[in-house]
């Protein structure tokens, strides 16, 4: 049975380092002979003995969410160009596979958002993920339609 005064201790002492030869702490209080290291208030940080350190072997990642969504932005007036250019055939269903297609929205983005700025001449149907209330009204407005994937 254990009582209470033959536990081992669990609040050691604290080792004081300095104080005489005998204490086998003594003279350079275990710090070595000279060098950076046994002068007080210095520390190396993050060095690993050579080893390529740990905030060099992590890829940077800095202000860019990794997980975050590209989403394709297109204004009204840019649509208008497109079709001006010959670009765009207005008859189409406009949806982001065929941007992607005809190179007018990066690959990599992964939803279509429709904004209001500039008009429309051409009676145009799309289909997007988003759209601004001002790009909806416009379409509307000329006889043209847009779908709202969800």
């Amino acid at each position: 049975m254990i009582t209470l005064n033959s536990r081992n201790k669990i609040n050691k002492p604290k080792l004081r380092v300095g104080r005489g030869i005998g204490s086998g702490k003594g003279k350079t209080s275990g710090r070595g002979v000279k060098g950076q290291k046994s002068r007080s208030g210095v520390a190396i940080k993050s060095f690993e003995g050579g080893q390529m350190p740990l905030y060099r072997r992590l890829p940077k990642r800095g202000f860019n969410p990794i997980y975050q969504k590209s989403i394709a932005i297109l204004n009204l007036d840019k649509i208008q160009s497109y079709i001006d250019k010959k670009n765009i055939n207005p008859n189409e269903v406009l949806n982001a596979e065929l941007l992607k297609k005809l190179k007018l929205i990066k690959k990599n983005s992964t939803k279509l958002k429709i904004l209001g700025k500039g008009k429309v001449k051409d009676k145009i149907n799309i289909e997007a993920n988003l759209a601004s209330k001002s790009a909806i009204e416009k379409l509307e407005k000329i006889g043209g339609s847009i779908q709202l994937k969800k």
